[in-house]
């Protein structure tokens, strides 16, 4: 065999181990990567049906119930437009509470409700995730505002 045609064998050899290497990480990130989609989104139809995703907002207040077992609770986000129902099985964290902030990990059951299985709460007053601000922006209700705003929002889309 000719020096230039072993030449060629071994860079056909590294281009086809540089294409499995590229495939196999896109591959594991493609399946890695969670999409974002706000109450408002989940309720027209935009987000799938028993795939992981991430839903963000506020708790509605009023809205937390916990069961018998202590670790199940369910409770509704939402983005002072439309609210989803969520259930999580676990420990919540320690800043979990009605009229916070939250983002809850999980996929969306063929009855329409969340079903979680990470909760995180929002863990500063001047921090919330881009995709949730904005959403919240866009449905009008104003960053940092009080618990109060959203009880007044929900009463005026109810009536």
């Amino acid at each position: 065999m000719k020096p230039r045609h072993r030449r060629m064998i071994w860079i056909a050899a590294g281009v086809g181990a540089l294409g499995v290497a590229a495939a196999l990480v896109l591959n594991a990130f493609r399946s890695n990567l969670v999409f974002f989609y706000t109450p408002t989104q989940i309720a027209v139809g935009e987000a799938p049906t028993g795939k992981t995703f991430r839903v963000g907002g506020l708790v509605e207040p009023g809205s937390v119930s916990r069961q018998g077992d202590g670790t199940t609770v369910t409770f509704r986000v939402t983005d002072s437009a439309k609210a989803i129902q969520v259930s999580y099985r676990g420990i919540l964290p320690d800043l979990f509470k009605e009229g916070r902030g939250i983002v809850a990990q999980g996929a969306l059951q063929a009855d329409g409700s969340f079903q979680a299985s990470e909760v995180l709460a929002k863990h500063d007053e001047n921090y919330m995730p881009p995709e949730a601000a904005e959403a919240l922006e866009r449905a009008g209700h104003p960053i940092g505002a009080p618990v109060e705003f959203l009880d007044k929002a929900r009463q005026t889309t109810t009536q």
